[in-house]
């Protein structure tokens, strides 16, 4: 019951991630809605090892945070150069 719970919270929070995605208004709503979905993504899995008592996709968690990190950074220097440039 508790697994079934988990995985519905999750399925709600990622459809929801999705919707500020593809609806949002500006480029920093959608970066933001995309570091929430990758942390949604990296949740999920660490439950699952928890849960399954495994370490296998440990590396896949590393990858997902180091992806999330440069997105963000990219991100924010794009923003940061476009408004310096409409001034």
């Amino acid at each position: 019951m508790l697994l079934i719970a988990i995985y519905v919270i999750f399925a709600v929070s990622g459809l929801l991630t999705v919707w500020r995605i593809i609806k949002g208004p500006s480029i920093l709503d959608r970066a933001v809605a995309s570091d929430v979905l990758l942390t949604l993504v990296m949740c999920l899995l660490g439950a699952d090892m928890a849960i399954n008592h495994h370490t296998r996709t440990l590396p896949v968690l590393l990858i997902i945070a180091a992806v999330g990190v440069f997105g963000s950074i990219s991100i924010a220097r794009f923003v940061a150069r476009r408004d310096t440039t409409e001034q």
